[in-house]
């Protein structure tokens, strides 16, 4: 049995029109697909009222975090058909400009945010943009559409869990259309439905009718209220069916036939007829009519856009596309911070960091801290003890052991205006969000424009017998991938002024932090506002016969061993990149050419290491001025063990004078 219809008959027919629109556009799509005039297409036939129920009964405020098979959404939400048919055609004027695929984007404009590839991922997004919603006091809520199959998604299982403990305003909307491309949900999970998880999370779910939009848009709306009223997240789970294969070129042999028969009896355009009839006011005549009207624009919009041209580039505007513009924080507030006591001449490494969180949140209300047991405990090292006194919990977050959802929640928050700083508790454990990171932080600004401006601080490095788990030097799983940026910070002044530029950059930040430099190494920090421009390398020590060129813990090792060799009579250079990605090209090439031989240093294994990038370029770029082959030393090619004396002999710092003495003899 349907829901009541409530509403006026305007609304019944407009409702009506909502869920024509994107089928008479699907229609279109697959007669463009049988003349090849489309390349791929995943069809929503047949499941439009989930898509179109869930727009009636938001707001338009509200955020909407749809799925392949959700048109029905950006129709309903009066995206711009002209441009949408652009998008989804891959023609100039669509939203991605080409750089990906029909419903792979987002208009903040319209509120909604569009999907990866990589289902599941979103969902943490979605708490992102509700804790800010939270924060700033707004009744504003965001739904999140996952399907059937993407439930077993690990992301999937973070979201809902951070959104319970939280109590975020989010509807998590499950669209059960039976099968996870070929497989069904029998082989998918156990439970009986899989609004029965929502218990286990703490919060109410319900079973939808997903084929009847009156039943999705009373369930969203009762769930959506009780967001809005701070009672927290909702779990509902619409059943429905695809009607049409995973994507127009899959079969569909393996769905019984009397299983599509029983469901296409069931379709939602002919189901919500049945009620406009019973309701009178909007009959046959009028629906006609409504259909033809609906084509007619369909049919010349998509006329124009099959007559646009494809979308043109060069590699110069891609390459530009790929970073986001400085989103700089306010610095008329930041003079509070010589309200402080002086800062010391001599500063720890850590101290450093905590000085540049303060500075940074004290300058701006929008930056706040996500991170395991870093509000009253202050961090496992310490670097935010007493934040939560001065900032409150609202700004110091701790977070489940949830590194893919705080993760994807930063991204939800950077999106609606917020600046998020998530600790890793080590960063060997930033690989349970790696697929957050190189998949959505590091492709938004590229694929549709928008500025994701995150900080991750990963505690990395050995030197304190932590073993192959707590010790890992990770910078080059990052800086193979564009649209990150990565910084790694040698002294106490590079880790207060690149911090604080990471923060004003407007992309994602990798904020590599050395642990064994965090009491070990001290020096002068500048009080109150200092940046360190990312990108900008510095001579740690002039030399003439040989330029090592090193990053983070690698600083301290090549000054040493500089020292110790001067005794020798060699005068060795020492070039602290600062940042990894981009790095310091002209400034390492001019430093290389004067000494004439060049050694690059970190302390990650050898093999795969970052520094062969750096090799590369001095080879391909100085090699003219060369007086020996670039030499490279790195970690042994083992993972990092726990006996101190094993970790030293196989680290890059007991073999650099060696290799610097090989190298000045060439």
């Amino acid at each position: 049995m349907s829901a009541e219809p409530g509403g006026s008959p305007q609304d019944l027919s407009e409702l009506y029109r909502a869920l024509l629109l994107p089928r008479l556009i699907e229609e279109k799509m697959l007669v463009l697909l049988r003349q090849g005039r489309l390349s791929k297409w995943f069809s929503g036939i047949g499941q439009e009222a989930i898509s179109v129920g869930v727009v009636a009964a938001t707001e338009p405020d509200d955020w909407l975090l749809p799925l392949h098979r959700n048109l029905g959404v950006f129709t309903a939400r009066e995206v711009p058909l002209d441009r949408l048919l652009r998008q989804l055609l891959g023609r100039e004027g669509g939203f991605t400009a080409g750089r990906d695929r029909s419903f792979h984007f987002g208009s903040l404009e319209h509120r909604v945010v569009g999907m990866i590839s990589h289902l599941g991922a979103m969902l943490p997004v979605a708490d992102g943009l509700a804790l800010a919603a939270q924060l700033r006091g707004e009744t504003r809520v965001a739904v999140a559409f996952i399907g059937d199959g993407a439930t077993s998604e690990g992301d999937v299982h973070e979201a809902m869990n951070l959104a319970a403990v939280w109590r975020l305003p989010v509807v998590f909307l499950v669209e059960n259309n039976q099968y996870g491309l070929s497989t069904p949900t029998s082989e998918q999970y156990a439970c009986a439905d899989l609004a029965d998880r929502a218990v286990g999370y703490g919060m109410p779910g319900a079973v939808v009718d997903g084929n009847d939009v009156l039943a999705v848009r009373d369930a969203v709306a009762e769930a959506a209220a009780r967001a809005r009223r701070g009672e927290g997240p909702s779990l509902l789970e619409c059943k429905t069916f695809r009607m049409r294969g995973h994507e127009e070129t899959s079969a569909t042999d393996y769905v019984p036939t009397d299983v599509v028969v029983a469901w296409a009896e069931r379709d939602p355009i002919a189901r919500f007829e049945r009620v406009l009839d019973a309701a009178g006011g909007y009959g046959e005549t009028q629906r006609s009519a409504a259909r033809q009207e609906l084509q007619a624009g369909i049919d010349a919009l998509v006329a124009e856009a099959l007559a646009a041209p494809e979308p043109r580039s060069t590699n110069e505007q891609e390459l530009a596309h790929v970073w986001a513009a400085p989103c700089p924080l306010p610095r008329a507030d930041s003079d509070r911070t010589q309200a402080t006591p002086p800062v010391p001449s001599e500063v720890r490494y850590l101290d450093a960091i905590s000085d540049g969180l303060r500075t940074a949140m004290r300058a701006d209300e929008r930056v706040l801290l996500l991170g395991q047991d870093i509000a009253e405990y202050g961090g496992v090292f310490k670097v935010t003890a007493r934040f939560v006194e001065e900032f409150g919990r609202g700004r110091v977050r701790n977070t489940p052991m949830s590194e893919s959802g705080a993760i994807g929640a930063a991204l939800g928050l950077a999106l609606d205006g917020f600046r998020p700083v998530v600790e890793l508790q080590f960063g060997d454990f930033v690989t349970c969000g790696f697929n957050q990171i190189v998949n959505n932080l590091a492709k938004t600004h590229y694929r549709w424009d928008a500025a994701v401006p995150v900080v991750l601080r990963l505690p990395i490095g050995g030197g304190l017998g932590s073993g192959p788990f707590h010790s890992q030097s990770p910078e080059a799983w990052f800086c193979h991938v564009a649209g990150l940026k990565v910084v790694a910070p040698a002294t106490p002044a590079d880790a207060k002024g690149l911090l604080l530029a990471a923060l004003q950059d407007g992309n994602p930040v990798l904020y590599l932090e050395h642990k064994f430099l965090y009491r070990n190494a001290t020096g002068p920090v500048p009080p109150g506002w200092h940046v360190v421009p990312i990108g900008q390398a510095r001579v740690a020590r002039p030399g003439r016969d040989a330029t090592v060129v090193t990053w983070s813990a690698g600083v301290s090792w090549a000054l040493e061993a500089a020292a110790a060799l001067e005794t020798e009579g060699a005068s060795i250079e020492v070039v602290d990149l600062r940042s990894l990605l981009p790095w310091d090209v002209e400034l390492v090439l001019e430093c290389v050419r004067r000494t004439s031989r060049a050694l690059v240093l970190h302390e990650a294994p050898l093999t795969g290491g970052f520094g062969g990038e750096i090799a590369a370029t001095i080879g391909q770029q100085a090699f003219a001025d060369l007086d020996a082959p670039v030499a490279r030393v790195g970690g042994l090619d083992t993972p990092v063990p726990f006996a101190m004396g094993l970790e030293q002999a196989g680290s890059a710092r007991a073999r650099l004078s060696g290799a610097l003495r090989t190298l000045l003899a060439y």
